[in-house]
Order: structure tokens, then C-alpha cells, then sequence
């Protein structure tokens, strides 16, 4: 393993993985790579990281991708882990513990971090024992099991090992028993997983990004819900994400959004110590969503989270936040390797410039 630390000499294996369908509200199959990102996305990800380091060693990370680490090891000085696993539960976790035990240093958090934020009723009870605040949940692995009594309709149904917004749609909205086990069905028969029912919130929703160790918090996003076409229920969901963020049909993204300093830094406390509870290493992004009476509620860790090029979408979450305090692409790249970086080696990565 080379070991180089300034940033213009360092050899940077790139780990990601590549969407082979868009996705498709008619082909439910299409959910299961929501978490991948389309070539042209890696293509340009790729481009910009050659601006940044002095070589990319780019490695897709399907099975293969062991040998290809193992091959090129004595060169690689980091890996920029921006990979999602293809298989299994645990699949954040895969290429995080190939990494350790070629003995290659990389950027974000350990296996076992990573397989905690894949795994939401696992990081749930995490949050729980910490005393951060997390909804009350139920996980269903049949449609027939009984509703907890403190679980009240409407409900949010979701799968247990999901990111990108996958298998939560419009109707995932519940109201009644019946549409409860449909769900579940689905989720069931498309995923393979166990289903996930949270209350349904109304109040404000908010993205947080972190960056670097202790991290720092960059500009809140806050969708405006009220600029959604008026048949999509105000979450994130699958068509939100894909066919109207996207797809530029709305410009609905407040960053930074319009906050009162006290529940700006009661949401910052949160973050932090949601950070701390689960062990984060230099970036992510948590969603943060209030029921209405102002209660804010940690509903998401997204790690690694999106990283699209502004020439290609402008609602990538991380870039949008990070340009609304002059952070250009590039330099959100150098602030993610240098974190790392100065995690491993003690000291900040020279950026050349």
C-alpha cells in the first residue's frame, strides 16, 4: 500500500456502482438499484476527481471489485468509498471490510457503521439507547402480524434496508389495515426485506449534510411541499425524488432554509449526536422531519450520500448544500479525501493549490 498524504500525488481508487435501469413507477424491480447512479453520473464523478488527485483507479463494486483492490493495492494510497454493495442486508458493510482487510485506508465510516445506517430498525434502536429522538416503529415480516396498539393510522410503510427514496411511494401512505398489508405484500414480493411502518408526520422536513471530523454542519435543505403537485403526499417519496426533483418539474429545494435559531440548533444537536452515536467518519447526510407540534425526529442516515455534478442535476442534495456557502464540486471532493485524510494520518492533505 503506497502512502502518500498531498493530495496532487495521491492515487485514488474510486468505488461505485452503476445503475442499469432508470427508474420505473410500472417495474417495481427497477427500485432495487434507486441506490446506484446512472454512468454518465460515475463518468463525471471521475472526471472531477482526476482535477483533484494525480491518478483515479476507478473499480465498480460488484464482485470483481476484490481482485481489482487486490491488484492495484501497492498503488493505491485512499479509496473513495462510494460504493452501495449489490447483495444481501448487510451490503453497505461489503466493500467497507474488503478495504480493512487488504489493510486500505478509506473515506467514510467502518463496516459496521455502514451496515447500521443500511439496516433503519437496527440504527433505530441505536438511536433509542442514546436517547436520540427516533420514531416509534414496527417491523412487519408478515402482513398478518398485529399492529402495536400505540402505532396509529396514517402510517408510513417502507422497506427495512432501502436508501434513495426505494419502495416509498405515494401509496405508501396508509390509513386502514387493508392498505397496511398491501404494503407489506409489496414490499414483501419487491424486496425480499421486512416492512417498516413509522407514523406519518406532516411538519417540517429538513436534509443535513456533515462534513469532516468533528464535522462540520453545512447549509439545512428544506422542500417546500406546498410546490408538489397537489396528488403526491408531502414526503420524499419514489415520484418526488425521481419524476419531479429530477426530472426539474419543480423547483420546490429551500437551501439554506428559512429557520429560527432555536430549532436550528435543537436540529444541530440532534445531528451531532446521532454522528457520535453511530460511529460517522467524515461525511453524510441525516433527515430530519418534525411531527406538528415542532418535534423534530431523525428519519435518515445517508452515507455514502449523493454526490451528482451540478452539470447534470442540480438538486443532488450535498452539492446544492454546499454551494449555497461557495464550496464549488471539486472542492467538496478535496474536503471529503482531506478529511479522511487527516483521520488517518494525523494531518490535514496538501491540496496543491
Amino acid at each position: 500500500m503506497a502512502m502518500a498524504t498531498n493530495m496532487r500525488n495521491l492515487t485514488l481508487a474510486f468505488l461505485y456502482n452503476v445503475r442499469h435501469q432508470y427508474p420505473s413507477l410500472s417495474d417495481p424491480r427497477t427500485h432495487l438499484e434507486t441506490d446506484f447512479d446512472d454512468r454518465e453520473t460515475i463518468e463525471r464523478i471521475i472526471f472531477h476527481l482526476k482535477k483533484v488527485v494525480k491518478k483515479v483507479i476507478p473499480i465498480e463494486a460488484n464482485k470483481e471489485a476484490y481482485f481489482e483492490l487486490y491488484k492495484n493495492k501497492e498503488q493505491i494510497d485512499l479509496v473513495f468509498n462510494y460504493s452501495e454493495g449489490i447483495y444481501g442486508k448487510d451490503r453497505y458493510a461489503h466493500l467497507p471490510s474488503i478495504y480493512e482487510m487488504l489493510e486500505l485506508p478509506f473515506t467514510g465510516s467502518s463496516p459496521l457503521t455502514q451496515a447500521l445506517i443500511l439496516n433503519k430498525p437496527k440504527m433505530k434502536e441505536v438511536l433509542i439507547a442514546y436517547g436520540i429522538p427516533t420514531l416509534p416503529f414496527q417491523l412487519f415480516f408478515h402482513p398478518d402480524e398485529k399492529l402495536k396498539p400505540e402505532l396509529k393510522f396514517p402510517l408510513l410503510i417502507k422497506p427495512s434496508a432501502r436508501g434513495s427514496s426505494a419502495g416509498i411511494v405515494n401509496i405508501s401512505v396508509v390509513k386502514d389495515e387493508q392498505s397496511l398489508k398491501k404494503q407489506i405484500r409489496w414490499i414483501k414480493k419487491t424486496f425480499n426485506e421486512p416492512a417498516l411502518a413509522e407514523p406519518f408526520l406532516t411538519g417540517r422536513e429538513f436534509s443535513i449534510p456533515l462534513l469532516g471530523n468533528p464535522p462540520r454542519i453545512l447549509p439545512f435543505i428544506e422542500p417546500n411541499h406546498q410546490l408538489l403537485p397537489k396528488k403526491y403526499y408531502p414526503i420524499d417519496s419514489f415520484e418526488v425524488k425521481w419524476f419531479v426533483e429530477e426530472e426539474g418539474k419543480s423547483n420546490h429545494l429551500i437551501c439554506p432554509a428559512v429557520i429560527d435559531q432555536k430549532l436550528k440548533e435543537k436540529i444541530s444537536q440532534i445531528c451531532l449526536a446521532t454522528w457520535k452515536a453511530l460511529e460517522i467518519k467524515d461525511w453524510c447526510r441525516m433527515d430530519i422531519r418534525c411531527d406538528d407540534q415542532g418535534q423534530p425526529y431523525v428519519l435518515d442516515v445517508n452515507h455514502p450520500a449523493g454526490l451528482i455534478p451540478p452539470e447534470l442535476s442540480t438538486t443532488s442534495y450535498l452539492p446544492l448544500s454546499a454551494r449555497s456557502v461557495k464550496i464549488d464540486f471539486e472542492d467538496l471532493l478535496k474536503l471529503i479525501i482531506n478529511s479522511a485524510q487527516k483521520r488517518i494520518y494525523g494531518k490535514n492533505s496538501s491540496s496543491g493549490n
